[in-house]
Parts: C-alpha cells; structure tokens; sequence
C-alpha cells in the first residue's frame, strides 16, 4: 500500500537566527519610537495618552497576523487623530470607540469590493510627492522637539545622527537606531542632564487593555453621527496604507497582497476600537524605521513592536519616560533623510512640465493639509486631468473628396469627452456635397459623449440637407455607438 509524500510547508525566515536577531531588535526599535508618537496622537484627537498607545498595541499584533505586507508597522496615526478629533470632542470617547469599529467594518467590506485595485491608476509621479511630502512632514513634525529647549539637545541630536550614519561603517549587527538611543539614555543619565523626555510627553499606562463594547445607544441617531467619521477613518486609513504597502514592495522588491492588508486594516481597526483604541493605519515613519533603517522584512518585526510597546509603557515605564526626547528626534530626523527622493530633485529639470507639476501638487496639497490621503487624491486628479489634455490633442482629422462626389473624414486617435469636444469643429458643414462619410476605423470611442459629439455632427448635416455616415467601427466601440446613438439628444 503506497502513502502519500508529506507535505512539507516552507520554513518561515524568521526561524534564522541572524534573521530573528534583526527582526526582535528592529521591533523594540520602532517601540521605543512608538511611544511619543502614539501620546502625541492621542492629544492630537482629544483623549487619553493611553488610548493611542493601546490602539498602537493592538493594531500592531493584528496587523502581524492579518496584514497582506510583511514588516508594515501599523498604530494610532496622526492622519485617523484628526479625523476623529471632533468626533471625540462632541460626542465623548465612547462614540469614537464605536466609530473606530464601524470604520474597520467598511474597510472590510471595501476590501472584499476590490478596492486595493485602485492602485493600479496611482502614477508614479504621485507615489513620489507622496514619498516626498511624509519626509518632510516627519522632519516638520520633530521641530516642535527642538525649539525652547537646553542647548544640550542641539548636541545631543548630532550625536545622535552620527551614531546613526556612522555606525553601518564599522557593523550592523545591532540596529543604528537602537545604538543610538541606547548610547543617548546613558549618557543623559550619567552626566545628569535635565532634558526632556518620553515622561514628559505623557503619562504611561500601568494596566493592560481589556475587551469592551463602546457605551453608545444602538440607534439611527447614533448610526448618523458615526457614519461620516467611520467613512473618513476606512477612506484614509485604506490609502495611507495601501501607499505605504506600495512604497516598501519598492524598497524591498517583493509583492504584497493589497487586497489582504485591506482586509487586515479593517480586522486591526474592528480589535481596536472594542479594546478601547482610537483605530490608526500604516505608518510610514515607523515602517521606514523598521524597513530601511533597522533591516527588517517579516511578520515578527511587526508583531514584536506591539508586544514591546506593550511591555515597556506597562511593565517598564519608569524606565523608558527617562529616555531623552533628542535621541528619538534623531532617529525621526534620519528617516526623513532617507525617505525623501532626493533623485527627483536631481532629475527635476529633465521631467516633463507635467509630471513635475503632479508631484509639486502633491506635496503642496499634503503640505497645506497635513493629510497624505488628501494630497495623493488631489495628485492624481491633476494627473487625470493633465493626460487627458495631453491626448485630447492626438485626435487627427482628414478630409478627402472622393471621385464619387462624396466627403470621406478618417478619424484617427481615442475619442472621449476632452477630445470630442474639439471634433464638433473639425468638418467643413457648409462646404461638404451631400453626401459624407466618417471613417472610424483608426479611432476609439471611449464614452457616451464621444456618441453625443457624433449624434450632433450627423444631426448638423442633415440640417443642412446632407446625409453623413459614420462608419468603421469595430467591437467595443461599435457596441457603444450602437447601444447611445440616437438617444442622447
């Protein structure tokens, strides 16, 4: 009797020790980066330090397990804080739990509409005022840590950027950044220098986070005030991190599954909100950290950050408030140097005109708002809107007067609405014999107003006592012709 072969599953990388070795030191790593970043999106949204840390936590875990990219660090986020800030304000903490949840059920639902193919129509010229905009954002952002503060912070933060830098050259066995926080606690400590830190950007949570259910009145009245914060926490979070997802398939040349992070984001955000956490999405600067600067590149990064943070706001809190701000800036400022695309500006005066102004509007827009989400939305519509004034200018005309008497115009190029418009005006009405023939055979018809455009030129003609034929159409266009001409008047 013959058995079967065993099925033998592949070996997860993270089972080599010099692979589990960077991915634990990149995870406590982003932990300890973490932490000022998750209380200082809790004040940004109007609640408690340890709303945002527990919602770091949570999402971190989950993500590690549901999430469709490795090594992507998911938490509380400023971007998802200023969405339900005024949620949180009016209606108390309570409806933003339940927001949060009703906000991760639509990113459910939007996942499994096919939502992460909409990446596909993101240029790259987005992509890169999106990649652009975060690192200056992220340095922005550490400015507030460096003004009105001891001059012993301004050394304190070179030091820390030279460890950062200089590090690689002599070994990467421990992560820059860790070295460099490491190397700045006990120097702070020795020499007793008072200088702010973690401790004083809130106080630490000294319990763990348990299950509830958000105390809210199960109505239509509370479903209508939830459903446009719930909608702008699924929108937001679902873009930051599909962006964030295509950047680190970038960097790390792999493949991520967009629709299972999708899924994932909503999973993450539905845990947080019943365990008492604000929702959140990718972050790009803590990614970055555990990615570029750190080395990382599976699950157990990402799970072990939310593990850590945990441990150290609980367990060991009193050691990690004493942490100075400056080395945390440090580490924050390294990432906006490596983030940003410093090629595009290298490259800038060889772009065309159009692909620079869809960048810059990126950024400026993302700048001006502090929104990632809006800026990408608005980068792409200027691109749309950029092609299709760039090909609505590829239509060609050709008039020829046939030996039978009649008019024959060859069209040649994409027909839709921003280059039919100009098609109206591109036939010799009063000129033509009585007879006209449009020839389509080189042209596609995209949409109903190219059909209307057509309708129009025909219904000129035959005003004027003149007979005008379009001919040349072949599938889908046909279909189109065929299905709106006629009934669009």
């Amino acid at each position: 009797m013959s058995t079967l072969p065993a099925l033998r599953l592949p070996r997860p990388a993270w089972l080599d020790p010099r692979v589990a070795r960077t991915e634990v030191l990149a995870g406590l790593v982003v932990a300890l980066a973490l932490i000022p970043e998750a209380i200082s999106f809790s004040i940004l949204a109007g609640v408690d330090p340890q709303v945002g840390l527990y919602s770091s936590f949570v999402m971190a875990v989950v993500i590690a397990f549901t999430g469709g990219r490795p090594a992507m660090i998911t938490a509380a986020t400023g971007a998802i804080a200023l969405v339900v800030a005024p949620l949180a304000l009016e209606h108390g903490v309570q409806h933003l739990f339940a927001a949060v949840v009703l906000g991760g059920l639509v990113q459910v639902v939007l996942a499994a509409a096919g939502v992460a193919r909409l990446m596909r129509f993101v240029p790259r010229s987005v992509m890169v005022g999106f990649v652009n905009a975060l690192a200056i954002l992220i340095f922005s952002a550490q400015l507030t840590h460096l003004v009105d503060v001891p001059w012993l912070v301004y050394p304190m933060v070179a030091a820390g950027l030279a460890i950062i830098f200089l590090l690689p050259r002599l070994t990467t066995v421990i992560p820059p950044p860790l070295v460099a926080i490491v190397v700045l606690t006990g120097l702070a400590l020795l020499a007793g220098w008072d200088l702010p830190d973690v401790g004083d950007e809130g106080e630490l949570p000294d319990s763990l986070p348990f299950f509830l259910l958000p105390d809210v009145p199960f109505t239509v009245e509370t479903l209508a005030v939830l459903a446009p914060y719930a909608l702008g926490i699924a929108f937001v979070g679902l873009m930051e991190s599909l962006m964030t997802a295509k950047l680190v398939d970038d960097i790390t040349d792999t493949r991520s599954d967009k629709t299972r992070e999708s899924w994932g984001q909503g999973v993450a955000n539905v845990a947080s909100g019943f365990f008492g956490g604000m929702g959140g999405c990718a972050m790009i600067g803590q990614t970055m950290i555990n990615v570029k600067a750190s080395g990382a590149r599976t699950r157990l990064s990402t799970f072990l950050a939310g593990a850590f943070l945990l441990v150290l706001v609980v367990a060991l809190g009193d050691v990690v408030s004493v942490i100075p701000m400056a080395a945390l800036v440090a580490v924050m400022i390294f990432v906006s140097i490596a983030t940003f695309d410093w090629h595009s500006l290298r490259t800038i005066h060889t772009m065309p005109r159009s692909e620079t102004t869809v960048m810059l509007s990126t950024v400026a827009v993302t700048l001006v708002t502090h929104n990632l989400a809006i800026g990408v939305g608005v980068g792409v519509l200027v691109a749309c809107v950029l092609f299709a004034q760039r090909i609505a200018h590829l239509v060609d005309v050709d008039r020829v007067l046939e030996a039978d008497g009649s008019a024959r115009y060859t069209v040649d190029g994409a027909l839709f609405f921003a280059s039919s418009n100009d098609l109206y005006t591109q036939f010799a009405y009063a000129d033509d014999p009585e007879r006209v023939v449009i020839d389509l055979s080189k042209a596609q018809v995209w949409d109903a107003s190219t059909v209307a455009a057509l309708d129009a030129i025909t219904h000129k003609y035959a005003t004027r006592g003149k007979t005008a034929t379009v001919v040349g159409l072949e599938g889908q266009s046909a279909d189109r012709f065929e299905r709106h001409t006629g009934q669009l008047a």
